[in-house]
């Protein structure tokens, strides 16, 4: 049984880059990152490192099916968070600020200068913009808007709107928006349809398409409006979706915009094809289950192995209306485990933290509780070119080595692996070792229970939203009871949980986020110093470390791909062997279950499933289960 596993999550910084790998280049590529020294013309795209698959005058990208019928409805569980978003309710409809929780969906309400292409690893095209054009530096970017880009209320979006968007996000946006995008220095509008961007000496490599990415809001809408508020009227928008029918904490609705001005842009042909789409929420995991059995909802991608090895034999399923269906993920993994607060006494030693880790038993507890369903990860870019393997290369060596004395010795070796339990469920042998690191660290016992240093007891909370996770935490506890640890687990309401996370009130908790294979700026957001100290930022760890913060630094300016992977097998060393995590798993494919209405284009794109934009409503298909 699998509790928030793999795909599952949040997404790292502002989500413009996630999901990616390294793609083969067409051979008709045309280069867009700026080079010192040399300006750049207009060009259609951007990518991390000049390199783009679709020439200017592509019809549509290669995994659409531009011919998709229009029509019908989608229905799901939101599966993936950014922002101030949760699982399990939503009271705002402002996803892009600290206050509130955010529903889901709202991001398909708006535009952006460009989108990503799923099939490349970070290549973003013309969306609001039809080209783009940088300095000779690097700093300055003039984005070409598009005439006929429209908001839902027909009034024109121009330039200023684009400035007014990165100006406030910067200034008042979601802190893992804000922290990310610092490095504006000034956006500005030279008429309605240039926007000319300015960037701080020193940005990072991939803030203009992270940019690029964003939201575009109304200037005119917020006139006289609290951009941070919490607020359940729709923000103007101009995507392909508008904000229909709500119920707070229940579900949304939205609504295909039938006059959506970007709808034939080889952009989004054969795609945004449903009529209508529906986040449904539950608080609970076997209510959610029940709900889709019934037909309150009708795609489900399953987090829970238990349900999917034993909960598929109901009605429905046996008669063939619902259909399982299992896909190879070939996006990189969530980087998934049970993160310290480091910011707690109790685990500022990481022996304290390697100690703790090695109590959880996951071949045990994959064969007992999870079907067998999953694999362990290993590192912080899990299957990825990124992943450190083995010992440091030469070129891994020549980031490291001048930080030779501030980091363990160990990253010096065979990259760090979490020890592989006998699968007993308490591996004496590791429970031995564990109880070895806590006297190194100068931990003593008396009686039954473990002591720091400094004579407090060691003692900590499991937090979590869903009781899902108690068959995994509470054998866990009991293992950490054997060698005098006294750890409990607290479940606390989703509001509850989303107040205590932001503030860093916990003490262990369970975290996904995205993967990526061309990180940038927002792994800042995860592992950087400056945002262990904000609150609502991913830096859930309290991970505060100058080594680190530099490595970072080489992972945001990195000029070329084979630079980008030396820098993150460094880094990857450097956070594995800090202990500050204890790595869960991951699933090597998807796991859908399927009202079976729908149609999907036949090869879907690399990096994802296209869920729901690229899939559409099979009204012949619906008329034979008795959905038409």
């Amino acid at each position: 049984m699998s509790a928030d596993a793999t795909r599952r999550s949040i997404v790292l910084g502002t989500g413009a880059l996630a999901l990616a790998s390294t793609l083969p280049r067409s051979p008709r590529a045309e280069g867009s990152r700026p080079v010192p020294g040399k300006a750049h013309g207009e060009i259609h795209g951007l990518s991390s490192f000049g390199e783009l698959k679709y020439a200017p005058d592509f019809s549509n990208f290669d995994y659409v099916n531009p011919m998709a019928p229009r029509g019908g409805r989608f229905s799901t569980q939101i599966v993936q968070t950014f922002g101030n978003q949760a699982f399990d309710t939503f009271d705002t409809l402002n996803p892009y600020v600290f206050r509130g929780t955010g529903a889901a969906g709202i991001n398909l309400t708006f535009d952006s200068l460009m989108v990503r292409a799923l099939d490349e690893p970070d290549a973003l095209y013309g969306l609001v913009a039809r080209s783009v054009e940088t300095s000779a530096d690097g700093l300055t970017y003039r984005f070409a808007l598009r005439p006929q880009a429209r908001f839902h209320d027909g009034s024109p979006l121009t330039a200023r709107d684009a400035a007014f968007s990165l100006t406030i996000l910067k200034e008042k946006g979601h802190p893992t928006i804000a922290q990310v995008i610092r490095d504006v220095a000034e956006a500005t509008a030279e008429g309605n349809e240039t926007l000319v961007v300015r960037f701080a000496s020193g940005r990072s490599r991939d803030l203009p398409l992270i940019v690029a990415g964003l939201p575009i809001f109304s200037a005119k809408f917020f006139e006289g409006r609290d951009f941070e508020a919490q607020t359940l009227q729709p923000l103007l928008g101009s995507g392909a979706y508008q904000v229909g029918r709500i119920d707070i904490g229940r579900f949304i609705e939205l609504e295909r915009v039938s006059d959506y001005w970007a709808a034939d842009l080889p952009v989004m042909v054969g795609q945004n094809n449903f009529d209508q789409i529906r986040y449904e929420y539950f608080r609970d995991r076997q209510v959610a289950f029940e709900a889709f059995k019934g037909g309150a909802y009708t795609y489900r991608q399953e987090f829970t192995s238990r349900i999917w090895a034993t909960g598929y034999d109901f009605p429905a399923a046996r008669e063939g209306r619902v259909k399982r269906e299992t896909l190879p993920d070939t996006s990189p993994a969530a980087i998934q485990g049970w993160f310290f607060n480091t910011r707690r006494e109790v685990f500022k030693d990481p022996r304290v933290r390697e100690a703790i880790g090695l109590c959880f038993d996951f071949p045990w507890t994959n064969r007992t509780a999870m079907f067998g369903a999953y694999e362990r990860t290993v590192s912080f870019f899990q299957k990825t070119d990124l992943m450190a393997t083995g010992k440091p290369s030469p070129e891994e060596l020549a980031l490291l080595e001048p930080f030779s004395g501030q980091v363990p010795a160990e990253v010096f070796g065979e990259a760090w692996m979490p020890p592989v339990p006998d699968g007993s469920g308490q591996d004496r042998a590791l429970l031995a070792r564990a109880v070895a690191l806590l006297k190194e660290a100068g931990c003593t016992r008396e009686g039954g229970a473990l002591r720091l240093p400094g004579g407090k007891p060691i003692e900590f909370e499991f937090l979590d939203s869903d009781s899902v996770w108690e068959p995994i935490v509470q054998p866990f506890i009991r293992n950490l009871g054997l060698i005098g640890i006294k750890a409990r687990q607290r479940v606390v309401d989703a509001a509850q949980y989303q107040a205590r996370v932001r503030d860093f009130d916990f003490d262990i908790t369970a975290r996904a986020a995205s993967g990526d294979a061309t990180p940038g700026p927002e792994l800042r957001e995860a592992y950087g110093s400056r945002a262990a100290a904000i609150p609502g930022s991913n830096n859930l760890a309290g991970i505060s470390d100058p080594v680190i913060d530099a490595l970072l630094d080489s992972i945001a300016n990195a000029d070329s791909r084979a630079s980008l992977t030396v820098a993150c097998r460094a880094l990857d060393r450097v956070l594995r062997t800090g202990r500050y995590w204890i790595s869960m798993w991951y699933s090597p494919e998807y796991r859908l279950a399927l009202w079976d209405m729908f149609g999907r284009p036949a090869k879907l794109p690399t990096y994802g499933l296209g869920v729901p934009a690229l899939w559409w409503y099979d009204e012949q298909k619906a008329r034979r289960i008795g959905r038409g």
